[in-house]
């Protein structure tokens, strides 16, 4: 019943890591300002692109944390929310449609491809479109980085597979004596997956760099850091 606040993080090489985790309350906007105030002040200072789902407060309280990161919410979550108010004889045809948005090849397709979908899909659903499109540019703020790497920035998914990995380990444990038996358990498979990934680098993030952009991006929110 006790919610488990993760946050995981990927460097510009593209190694992957699980950066901190808390445990304890209900999933809150409030609740994820501390887990962010609390890496910003163990030395996460420059962050480029914070991607979560859209829980009611987090991109604020994000920002209230890193002002210069770009936000990206993700699409799997957009694409969740939005299918339950779907009629079952739409479906299939509608996640279709809302797939030429978010794999188009770039930001001009995809709000071309866009406006398709309102145009086809508008009348029927005004209040789901309508939500896309005030969320277009959280939507699709991964096309703004290289194309090498949008698979990796468009979702929260990774953080998703973890959670359930993470909950596996617990459920059976119903006889945990207090919360710290549970902090060993997470910690220890937060160690495991840390280890794991120290070795790999997730595609495409070798070809970002050679090509500076990833750099290019960093110094340009954060030229402090990089006289430093």
């Amino acid at each position: 019943s006790e919610v488990i606040y993760v946050a995981m993080g990927i460097d510009e090489d593209g190694h992957r890591e699980i950066l901190s985790f808390s445990i304890g309350g209900k999933e809150s906007a409030y609740g994820w300002r501390e887990v962010l105030q609390d890496l910003h002040r163990r030395g996460a200072h420059e962050v480029l692109l914070g991607v979560f789902d859209g829980l009611a407060g987090l991109e604020e309280a994000f920002k209230e944390t890193y002002p210069k990161a770009d936000v990206q919410r993700c699409v799997t979550h957009k694409m969740r929310n939005t299918l339950p108010k779907i009629r079952d004889t739409d479906k299939t045809e509608m996640v279709a449609d809302l797939k030429t948005i978010y794999t188009a090849p770039d930001r001009e397709v995809a709000l071309a491809n866009f406006d398709v979908v309102q145009k086809k899909w508008g009348k029927l659903y005004p209040k789901e479109l309508k939500s896309w499109e005030e969320q277009l540019d959280v939507l699709l703020c991964f096309y703004d980085y290289p194309a090498a790497i949008w698979y990796a920035i468009y979702t929260s998914n990774p953080m998703e597979r973890t959670n359930k990995e993470i909950r596996k380990r617990l459920r059976p444990m119903n006889s945990l004596t207090n919360m710290d038996a549970a902090e060993k358990i997470v910690y220890l498979e937060a160690l495991g997956y840390n280890e794991k990934w120290s070795q790999r680098v997730l595609r495409g993030f070798g070809e970002a760099q050679t090509k500076a952009d990833l750099s290019q991006k960093f110094a340009a929110k954060y030229p402090l850091a990089q006289e430093i």
